[in-house]
């Protein structure tokens, strides 16, 4: 990476397969949806055996080193892999459960498989090999916790019409919105099914499928086009064309009404898990209540992105934005609310994927590039300015501008300065595999290529190019 940042280049055009997720809301029976809450325990109960035999047999070997016994002669380590615990549970789930009849296996086998890819993330965590913030031992999962499983073989997928879903053991579901889009793409071949979860969340089922797309998306309007993105919190995105998207602030609108529901709800008689008391219906209902709220604001907030992000990548040939931290910025107590609402992360993620799709130049400024702080007009740098000063008065040349569109112009000169050399770095998520849509299975996991990048001013001399500019 450079000193300024990485440059995401749209992958080779004859890769054309990619990953992506489609979501629906179901509309299940009252009947199903006591069997979708059974296949979730089922698969919580699966992770919680698995853990509690794997910290058995750490403790038994912990035991064991006490009494210096020598490590050859110690209890073998179990096989903490998703085949192995599978293996382990069909040796023993007709003790342990002798009622696992009642769920179809994928239950198990979803649960077993979140357990072991937590096993491995906090392995590559205590190693170094894993990036973020430390991760700890896998946690024992409660029943108030998220309910969800995941099919990945079997009879499923979208059921007959344009409002049907199948489900191993549980039947044909009706779904609260169409599955046409998706069906369409199947019948033409242009789709492949991979996994299926159903989820519960704020008080809905959901079922997402993750499916392997061949996307014939058009190319950008203006391709040779560059636009610069400052995003903040008084506006959603300030343009280097001048343009301000206001923030919407979905979220500071619901503030009376968030608290009022939290009222209510303190009032009934909730859950006491320490000492087994079940929550009242009045309890219940006025938290589906205060959790539609958040479903609600989250969603609209949601579209809001994807509304900005979709213009952007359709639009212009090359995307500048900032690559901020956005988990430090949300340590400002004063400002975390309106950061968290604005969606930051949240925005740069779905510009990397669309970029893609529409082979989209997307280039993402250094954490640490001033961007606010420079002229764009004579390029020198200050070296303070507060947050409180919204207009930019450069001490050099006399430039008065707005501090956001003065940000937005240095970005957007960043895609063409010739030290922009950085890496090439293909969405998260769209792993592509050699051969017809209808061939393989899509796991849904992100894999991500990095190559030599070259700078977008030069490309002689600087790496491998990859895809089109």
């Amino acid at each position: 990476m450079s000193e300024f940042g990485t440059v995401a280049l749209p992958p080779d055009p004859s890769t054309e397969m990619k990953v992506q997720a489609y979501r629906f809301a179901l509309d299940p029976t009252p009947d199903q949806q006591e069997s979708l809450r059974s296949h979730c325990g089922a698969a919580r109960f699966a992770y919680n055996w698995g853990r509690q035999r794997v910290f058995a047999n750490w403790n038994q070997r912990i035991a064991e080193a006490s009494y210096d016994i020598p490590n050859d002669d110690l209890t073998p380590w179990i096989d903490v892999s998703s085949s192995g615990l599978r293996k382990a549970w069909n040796a023993e789930k007709g003790n342990v459960a002798p009622w696992w009849a009642e769920n179809s296996k994928e239950a198990y086998s979803s649960g077993l498989t979140r357990l072991a890819d937590a096993f491995a993330n906090y392995g590559a965590s205590k190693r170094g090999l894993r990036a973020g913030a430390r991760m700890g031992v896998p946690r024992r999962r409660k029943k108030y916790s998220h309910q969800s499983f995941t099919v990945t073989t079997g009879s499923y997928g979208l059921g007959a019409g344009s409002r049907r879903l199948k489900i191993p053991r549980i039947g044909v579901i009706r779904t609260a919105e169409s599955t046409r889009k998706l069906a369409r793409r199947l019948r033409n071949g242009t789709a492949k099914l991979g996994a299926m979860t159903l989820s519960y969340r704020t008080g809905r089922w959901f079922a997402s499928f993750t499916v392997r797309v061949r996307r014939d998306d058009p190319t950008p309007a203006r391709p040779k086009a560059v636009v610069g993105v400052d995003v903040g919190v008084k506006s959603l995105a300030v343009l280097s064309t001048g343009e301000v998207l206001r923030n919407p602030k979905h979220y500071q609108k619901v503030q009376q009404k968030r608290r009022r529901l939290a009222r209510a709800r303190s009032r009934r008689n909730g859950p006491d898990r320490k000492r087994g008391i079940e929550p009242s219906k009045r309890w219940m209902k006025a938290n589906a209540a205060a959790n539609h709220l958040e479903y609600r604001v989250t969603a609209m907030s949601r579209d809001s992105v994807h509304k900005l992000t979709t213009r952007l990548a359709t639009k212009y040939g090359t995307v500048v934005v900032e690559h901020l931290n956005v988990a430090g910025m949300l340590r400002n107590r004063s400002l975390s609310k309106a950061i968290w609402s604005t969606r930051l992360a949240e925005l740069r993620r779905q510009l990397e994927y669309k970029a893609c799709w529409y082979s989209t130049v997307l280039v993402k400024a250094d954490r640490y590039f001033p961007s606010s702080k420079t002229c764009s007009a004579c390029k020198a740098v200050k070296a303070k300015l507060s947050l409180n000063e919204r207009v930019f008065r450069c001490d050099h040349c006399g430039l008065v501008l707005d501090r956001d569109v003065n940000a937005a112009r240095n970005l957007a000169a960043l895609a063409s300065s010739a030290s922009c050399v950085g890496t090439v770095k293909k969405p998260a998520g769209n792993r592509v595999r050699p051969g017809s849509p209808g061939s393989g299975i899509a796991t849904g996991r992100p894999e991500t290529t990095v190559t030599g990048q070259p700078c977008l001013s030069n490309l002689a001399g600087h790496g491998t190019r990859r895809g089109p500019l």
